[in-house]
């Protein structure tokens, strides 16, 4: 059972390759996190959502996400990467989507994640995150990409075409959404 974020991150060192995802969101839901034990990879962006690199291990990467009210990612995948979040401060919502036969996107369920619960996803599963919250009640989640999630596929509402957002973070980076 892991209690701390350095056991966590102890634990998931041991992974050469990916980490499957029921043990990475089983670890994620047994870990007692800290705030302050995080607090140097909480940044924020006043315009858009920040990935911060708080951890690279040889199979994955732990990002600490910021949002702000009002913030969210791009609808998107995870092209071969599996991901676990772990609610830390207020309140994700997650938006599922499918794809039609004409290839646009469509929500099929909205959901919240309220503080330390835990969720993910993988490869081709679509979705988007936001902080829906009111303003000045702010996001803080805990990623963990197996292996780092180096592109994602990107949907548009509007569009059957599907783009492409190299997003590797080396130490912290502007999310591609709002």
């Amino acid at each position: 059972m892991v209690k701390t974020m350095a056991e966590l991150l102890g634990r998931l060192d041991q992974y050469r390759q990916r980490v499957p995802l029921d043990e990475l969101c089983a670890a994620l839901a047994e870990t007692e996190v800290d705030l302050d034990e995080i607090r140097a990879f909480v940044h924020f962006n006043r315009d858009t959502y920040r990935r911060n690199l708080m951890h690279a291990g040889p199979g994955y990467q732990a990002l600490i996400l910021c949002w702000r009210s009002g913030q969210r990612s791009p609808i998107h995948d995870h092209r071969g990467s599996s991901c676990g979040v772990r609610v830390l401060r207020g309140v994700a919502t997650e938006t599922l989507f499918e794809r039609n036969e004409q290839g646009l996107v469509y929500a099929t369920l909205s959901r919240d994640h309220p503080e330390g619960s835990v969720c993910g996803s993988q490869d081709t599963d679509i979705h988007q995150m936001s902080n829906l919250q009111p303003p000045g009640q702010d996001l803080i989640t805990l990623h963990i990409y197996s292996p780092p999630l180096l592109k994602m596929g990107t949907y548009s509402l509007t569009s059957p075409m599907v783009g492409e957002f190299a997003d590797p973070v080396f130490a912290f980076a502007d999310g591609a959404g709002i």
